[in-house]
């Protein structure tokens, strides 16, 4: 058999598995129906981490060949995945909150956490916590820290004002800020920038650089959009290559953004109570007194965490008090975990779990 046949026969042979395996996930989602209308009827929460760690276990026993195993692996992920959100879909939880407009960074982390959801943008960060808050929102998708420009302290304040809602999974994007421009502007015609805030502070040496003034606005894609609209070839944008291509404009110079490795870490907030994960966060306050704070730390040392990250925000309404934020390595399901949280109950004056999440 020459090798053109050989191939030929090899497609032939793909695309009689693709079309076996096309009817079982027509089947396989069947089966997910019913078991979303089960789910609903009891009031269970969609995600079930110990029915998926079965779910892998027995999948890796499936596979002989040592080589293939974690190819497999990732394709049941998958499968799980999707079946998640087609159950969302079926229970009416498939709307996802963010803030900005299409082509926000937070638009785009929400499409690479949730690609078949319902975007619902908002104005602020407060409207997307109030929409989760009230349920018109399943999910809620904000920016949480920046690895150039710091933490987003206004959605940390959010966390602690909002006690029913939960931080159930983590998301780092990559982001590239460019300059954009109406098609036909030059960097030396530039008069203005527009931008959020933090995308001027990681774009803060090259701006320096040009000399350009900047005036912030309450999104990257909302500063495309207005740029856009003005028609203005002396006004520019920071913002991301897929915000141009939406609005229209052209990248006069792309990854403007000091850090070259800039990162933002999306966090997703809920109403559902997480209940496994490799890292959980917590936020706490101590009573102002010499040692309190110090104790704390002794204590998470002592149980054995390592405490990945610790912050401290102004309490709200309450002059020079202050509450802190702490995220550990660990299962909060397990044993040693709950022992910590009941050790610190008792050395805080107020303790809780603020998010459960795998990274």
């Amino acid at each position: 058999m020459s090798p053109a046949n050989e191939l030929e026969q090899a497609r032939r042979e793909i695309d009689e598995v693709d079309a076996q395996l096309a009817a079982l996930f027509e089947r396989r989602m069947r089966s997910v129906v019913q078991v979303a209308r089960y789910k609903q009827a009891r009031g269970l929460p969609i995600y079930d981490p110990a029915r998926e760690e079965q779910v892998l276990a027995r999948a890796a026993e499936r596979i002989a060949d040592p080589a293939l195993r974690p190819y497999y692996l990732d394709h049941v992920r998958n499968r799980m995945t999707l079946a998640r959100q087609y159950e969302a879909l079926l229970l009416g939880q498939n709307r996802v909150a963010y803030q900005g407009v299409e082509g926000a960074f937070a638009h785009i982390a929400l499409r690479q956490l949730f690609p078949h959801a319902e975007a619902v943008g908002c104005p602020t960060w407060d409207d997307v916590f109030a929409r989760v808050s009230s349920g018109d929102a399943a999910r809620g998708v904000v920016p949480f820290e920046n690895s150039h420009a710091g933490d987003v302290s206004a959605v940390l304040d959010l966390c602690y004002n909002h006690p029913e809602l939960w931080v159930v999974q983590v998301y780092d994007l990559p982001v590239q800020q460019n300059l954009l421009g109406l098609p036909g502007a030059s960097l030396t015609g530039l008069r203005q920038v527009y931008s959020h805030q933090q995308a001027i502070s990681q774009s803060e040496t090259f701006l320096k650089q040009m000399g350009l003034p900047c005036t912030a606005m309450d999104n990257t894609a909302l500063a495309a959009k207005f740029v856009a609209e003005s028609g203005d070839l002396t006004k520019a944008a920071i913002a991301s290559r897929e915000t141009a291509e939406l609005y229209g404009l052209e990248v006069l110079v792309p990854n403007i953004n000091t850090d070259g490795d800039n990162t933002t870490r999306f966090i997703v907030i809920s109403r559902e109570k997480p209940t496994r994960g490799n890292r959980f966060s917590l936020l706490f306050t101590v009573d102002n007194k010499p040692g309190k704070l110090a104790a704390v730390i002794q204590k998470i040392g002592a149980s054995g965490f390592n405490m990945e990250s610790i912050k401290s925000r102004p309490m709200p309404r309450v002059p020079f008090e202050y509450y802190f934020y702490a995220e550990l390595v660990g299962d909060p399901a397990r044993a040693e975990s709950e022992a910590l949280l009941r050790e610190l109950d008792r050395t805080c004056r107020t303790v809780r779990m603020l998010g459960v999440y795998t990274k």
